[in-house]
Protein backbone atom coordinates (compact mmCIF):
# COMPACT_ATOMS: atom_id res chain seq x y z
CA UNK A 1 0.00 0.00 0.00
CA UNK A 2 2.83 2.40 0.84
CA UNK A 3 4.48 1.76 -2.52
CA UNK A 4 1.19 2.43 -4.33
CA UNK A 5 0.67 5.70 -2.45
CA UNK A 6 4.24 6.76 -3.09
CA UNK A 7 3.89 5.98 -6.78
CA UNK A 8 0.64 7.97 -6.99
CA UNK A 9 2.27 10.91 -5.22
CA UNK A 10 5.20 10.83 -7.63
CA UNK A 11 2.83 10.72 -10.62
CA UNK A 12 0.79 13.64 -9.27
CA UNK A 13 3.89 15.74 -8.64
CA UNK A 14 5.26 14.89 -12.09
CA UNK A 15 1.98 15.80 -13.77
CA UNK A 16 1.86 19.07 -11.84
CA UNK A 17 5.43 19.98 -12.81
CA UNK A 18 4.64 19.32 -16.48
CA UNK A 19 1.14 20.77 -16.70
CA UNK A 20 1.69 23.98 -14.70
CA UNK A 21 4.25 25.48 -17.16
CA UNK A 22 2.06 24.32 -20.05
CA UNK A 23 -0.93 26.12 -18.53
CA UNK A 24 1.12 29.30 -18.06
CA UNK A 25 2.22 29.20 -21.70
CA UNK A 26 -1.40 28.78 -22.82
CA UNK A 27 -2.43 31.81 -20.77
CA UNK A 28 0.45 33.86 -22.21
CA UNK A 29 -0.83 33.22 -25.76
CA UNK A 30 -3.76 35.62 -25.13
CA UNK A 31 -2.10 37.93 -22.59
CA UNK A 32 -1.46 41.59 -23.38
CA UNK A 33 -0.07 42.63 -19.99
CA UNK A 34 0.92 40.46 -17.02
CA UNK A 35 3.24 42.40 -14.68
CA UNK A 36 5.06 40.85 -11.77
CA UNK A 37 3.95 39.91 -9.10
CA UNK A 38 0.30 39.64 -10.22
CA UNK A 39 -1.03 36.08 -10.22
CA UNK A 40 -3.40 36.81 -13.12
CA UNK A 41 -3.00 38.86 -16.31
CA UNK A 42 -4.18 42.48 -16.26
CA UNK A 43 -5.47 42.43 -19.83
CA UNK A 44 -6.03 39.96 -22.65
CA UNK A 45 -5.60 40.26 -26.40
CA UNK A 46 -6.18 38.33 -29.61
CA UNK A 47 -3.32 39.95 -31.52
CA UNK A 48 -1.22 36.80 -31.14
CA UNK A 49 -3.86 34.68 -32.84
CA UNK A 50 -4.19 37.28 -35.58
CA UNK A 51 -0.40 37.22 -36.09
CA UNK A 52 -0.42 33.45 -36.05
CA UNK A 53 -3.15 33.10 -38.67
CA UNK A 54 -2.66 36.19 -40.82
CA UNK A 55 0.83 37.49 -40.00
CA UNK A 56 3.89 37.77 -42.18
CA UNK A 57 4.93 34.19 -41.46
CA UNK A 58 2.84 31.68 -43.42
CA UNK A 59 2.37 29.21 -40.58
CA UNK A 60 0.81 26.45 -42.68
CA UNK A 61 3.67 26.50 -45.19
CA UNK A 62 6.35 26.63 -42.49
CA UNK A 63 4.68 23.86 -40.50
CA UNK A 64 4.35 21.65 -43.59
CA UNK A 65 7.96 22.23 -44.66
CA UNK A 66 9.19 21.48 -41.12
CA UNK A 67 7.24 18.23 -40.98
CA UNK A 68 8.33 17.12 -44.46
CA UNK A 69 11.97 17.93 -43.68
CA UNK A 70 11.83 15.97 -40.42
CA UNK A 71 10.05 13.08 -42.17
CA UNK A 72 12.79 12.93 -44.84
CA UNK A 73 15.46 12.83 -42.14
CA UNK A 74 13.52 10.13 -40.28
CA UNK A 75 13.25 7.90 -43.36
CA UNK A 76 16.85 8.36 -44.49
CA UNK A 77 18.27 8.09 -40.97
CA UNK A 78 16.37 4.90 -40.20
CA UNK A 79 17.30 3.33 -43.55
CA UNK A 80 21.01 4.09 -43.03
CA UNK A 81 20.82 2.88 -39.42
CA UNK A 82 19.11 -0.34 -40.50
CA UNK A 83 21.81 -1.11 -43.07
CA UNK A 84 24.56 -0.21 -40.60
CA UNK A 85 23.04 -2.42 -37.90
CA UNK A 86 22.67 -5.33 -40.33
CA UNK A 87 26.27 -4.98 -41.43
CA UNK A 88 27.70 -4.81 -37.92
CA UNK A 89 25.39 -7.22 -36.05
CA UNK A 90 24.54 -9.87 -38.65
CA UNK A 91 27.48 -9.98 -41.03
CA UNK A 92 31.14 -10.27 -40.12
CA UNK A 93 32.43 -7.24 -42.02
CA UNK A 94 35.86 -5.69 -41.68
CA UNK A 95 36.16 -2.52 -39.64
CA UNK A 96 32.98 -3.20 -37.68
CA UNK A 97 34.31 -1.55 -34.53
CA UNK A 98 35.53 1.45 -36.50
CA UNK A 99 32.09 1.90 -38.06
CA UNK A 100 30.44 1.66 -34.66
CA UNK A 101 32.84 4.22 -33.18
CA UNK A 102 32.42 6.59 -36.14
CA UNK A 103 28.65 6.51 -35.69
CA UNK A 104 29.00 8.09 -32.26
CA UNK A 105 31.54 10.76 -33.21
CA UNK A 106 28.89 13.53 -33.66
CA UNK A 107 27.99 13.11 -29.98
CA UNK A 108 31.60 13.66 -28.92
CA UNK A 109 32.03 16.95 -30.79
CA UNK A 110 30.53 20.14 -29.24
CA UNK A 111 27.50 21.36 -31.14
CA UNK A 112 28.94 24.76 -32.08
CA UNK A 113 32.21 23.27 -33.34
CA UNK A 114 30.29 20.66 -35.33
CA UNK A 115 27.99 23.24 -36.89
CA UNK A 116 30.81 25.57 -37.92
CA UNK A 117 32.87 22.72 -39.34
CA UNK A 118 30.07 21.19 -41.32
CA UNK A 119 29.08 24.60 -42.71
CA UNK A 120 32.57 24.87 -44.23
CA UNK A 121 32.13 21.40 -45.74
CA UNK A 122 28.76 22.35 -47.21
CA UNK A 123 30.26 25.46 -48.83
CA UNK A 124 32.99 23.35 -50.40
CA UNK A 125 30.38 20.90 -51.72
CA UNK A 126 28.27 23.83 -53.00
CA UNK A 127 25.15 22.72 -51.11
CA UNK A 128 25.14 25.44 -48.45
CA UNK A 129 21.88 27.38 -48.07
CA UNK A 130 19.98 24.47 -49.66
CA UNK A 131 17.45 21.92 -48.47
CA UNK A 132 19.88 19.10 -49.26
CA UNK A 133 22.48 20.67 -46.97
CA UNK A 134 20.00 20.99 -44.12
CA UNK A 135 18.89 17.36 -44.53
CA UNK A 136 22.53 16.25 -44.46
CA UNK A 137 23.25 18.21 -41.26
CA UNK A 138 20.15 16.86 -39.55
CA UNK A 139 21.10 13.34 -40.62
CA UNK A 140 24.50 13.64 -38.98
CA UNK A 141 22.84 14.79 -35.75
CA UNK A 142 20.21 12.03 -35.76
CA UNK A 143 22.25 9.03 -36.95
CA UNK A 144 23.97 8.20 -33.62
CA UNK A 145 20.58 7.72 -31.96
CA UNK A 146 19.09 5.83 -34.90
CA UNK A 147 22.07 3.51 -35.17
CA UNK A 148 22.04 2.80 -31.43
CA UNK A 149 18.37 1.82 -31.52
CA UNK A 150 18.71 -0.33 -34.64
CA UNK A 151 21.86 -2.08 -33.40
CA UNK A 152 20.12 -3.11 -30.17
CA UNK A 153 17.00 -4.30 -31.96
CA UNK A 154 18.93 -6.13 -34.70
CA UNK A 155 21.15 -7.88 -32.14
CA UNK A 156 18.03 -8.98 -30.22
CA UNK A 157 16.27 -10.33 -33.33
CA UNK A 158 19.37 -11.99 -34.80
CA UNK A 159 19.34 -13.96 -38.03
CA UNK A 160 18.32 -17.44 -36.89
CA UNK A 161 14.82 -17.09 -38.35
CA UNK A 162 16.27 -15.95 -41.67
CA UNK A 163 18.50 -19.04 -41.72
CA UNK A 164 15.45 -21.24 -41.19
CA UNK A 165 13.67 -19.42 -44.01
CA UNK A 166 16.69 -20.03 -46.26
CA UNK A 167 16.54 -23.74 -45.45
CA UNK A 168 12.90 -23.72 -46.58
CA UNK A 169 13.89 -22.14 -49.90
CA UNK A 170 13.46 -18.42 -49.31
CA UNK A 171 16.02 -16.07 -50.84
CA UNK A 172 17.93 -13.47 -48.77
CA UNK A 173 15.59 -10.60 -49.67
CA UNK A 174 12.43 -12.67 -49.17
CA UNK A 175 13.73 -14.00 -45.86
CA UNK A 176 14.47 -10.51 -44.58
CA UNK A 177 11.20 -9.04 -45.86
CA UNK A 178 8.89 -11.76 -44.54
CA UNK A 179 10.74 -12.89 -41.41
CA UNK A 180 13.07 -10.24 -39.94
CA UNK A 181 11.33 -7.03 -41.00
CA UNK A 182 8.17 -7.63 -38.93
CA UNK A 183 10.38 -8.32 -35.90
CA UNK A 184 12.39 -5.16 -36.52
CA UNK A 185 9.37 -2.93 -37.16
CA UNK A 186 8.96 -1.60 -33.58
CA UNK A 187 12.64 -0.62 -33.56
CA UNK A 188 12.34 0.95 -37.00
CA UNK A 189 9.42 3.09 -35.83
CA UNK A 190 11.28 4.05 -32.65
CA UNK A 191 14.32 5.07 -34.71
CA UNK A 192 12.16 7.09 -37.10
CA UNK A 193 10.39 8.90 -34.26
CA UNK A 194 13.72 9.77 -32.62
CA UNK A 195 15.17 11.11 -35.89
CA UNK A 196 11.98 13.07 -36.54
CA UNK A 197 12.04 14.82 -33.17
CA UNK A 198 15.76 15.62 -33.43
CA UNK A 199 15.34 17.12 -36.90
CA UNK A 200 12.16 18.97 -35.99
CA UNK A 201 13.82 20.73 -33.03
CA UNK A 202 17.07 21.76 -34.76
CA UNK A 203 17.66 25.52 -34.80
CA UNK A 204 21.34 26.49 -34.89
CA UNK A 205 22.39 23.87 -37.44
CA UNK A 206 19.38 24.69 -39.62
CA UNK A 207 20.25 28.39 -39.52
CA UNK A 208 23.87 27.77 -40.52
CA UNK A 209 23.23 25.11 -43.16
CA UNK A 210 20.11 26.73 -44.61
CA UNK A 211 21.25 30.34 -44.40
CA UNK A 212 17.72 31.37 -43.34
CA UNK A 213 16.48 30.29 -46.79
CA UNK A 214 15.21 26.96 -45.51
CA UNK A 215 12.57 28.00 -42.98
CA UNK A 216 11.37 25.76 -40.19
CA UNK A 217 9.11 26.33 -37.23
CA UNK A 218 12.11 26.39 -34.88
CA UNK A 219 13.64 29.26 -36.89
CA UNK A 220 10.44 31.26 -36.49
CA UNK A 221 10.02 30.44 -32.80
CA UNK A 222 13.47 31.27 -31.41
CA UNK A 223 13.62 34.94 -32.56
CA UNK A 224 10.33 35.64 -30.79
CA UNK A 225 11.75 34.13 -27.59
CA UNK A 226 14.90 36.24 -27.88
CA UNK A 227 12.93 39.41 -28.59
CA UNK A 228 11.09 39.21 -25.29
CA UNK A 229 7.62 39.08 -26.85
CA UNK A 230 6.26 36.40 -24.55
CA UNK A 231 2.80 36.34 -26.10
CA UNK A 232 3.97 35.59 -29.64
CA UNK A 233 6.70 33.28 -28.38
CA UNK A 234 4.09 31.35 -26.39
CA UNK A 235 1.64 30.95 -29.26
CA UNK A 236 4.37 29.64 -31.57
CA UNK A 237 5.65 27.40 -28.77
CA UNK A 238 2.19 25.88 -28.41
CA UNK A 239 2.07 25.15 -32.15
CA UNK A 240 5.60 23.73 -32.07
CA UNK A 241 5.02 21.44 -29.10
CA UNK A 242 1.51 20.48 -30.18
CA UNK A 243 2.56 19.46 -33.69
CA UNK A 244 5.55 17.50 -32.35
CA UNK A 245 3.38 15.68 -29.80
CA UNK A 246 0.81 14.88 -32.47
CA UNK A 247 3.40 13.21 -34.70
CA UNK A 248 4.97 11.48 -31.72
CA UNK A 249 1.55 10.11 -30.73
CA UNK A 250 1.13 8.69 -34.23
CA UNK A 251 4.48 6.91 -33.94
CA UNK A 252 3.56 5.57 -30.51
CA UNK A 253 0.23 4.27 -31.83
CA UNK A 254 1.99 2.52 -34.72
CA UNK A 255 4.55 0.95 -32.37
CA UNK A 256 1.80 -0.24 -30.03
CA UNK A 257 -0.13 -1.66 -32.96
CA UNK A 258 2.86 -3.64 -34.22
CA UNK A 259 3.54 -5.01 -30.74
CA UNK A 260 -0.11 -6.06 -30.33
CA UNK A 261 -0.02 -7.88 -33.67
CA UNK A 262 3.07 -9.80 -32.56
Amino acid sequence: MRNDRLMKAVLIITAFVILLPAAVILIWTVTARWPWPNLLPESLTLRTLDELLFGSNALSEILLSSMLLAAAVAVLGTLIALMTARATEIYNVRGKKAVTFAAFLPLLVPGTVFAMGIQTSLIRMHINDTLAGVVLVHLVAALPYCITIMMDVTAAVGDSLEEQAAVLGAGPFRGFLDVSLPQLLPGILSSASMAYIISYSQYFTTLLAGGARVKTLALVLVPYIQSGDRALASVYAVVFVGSALMVFAVFEALIHRTLVKK
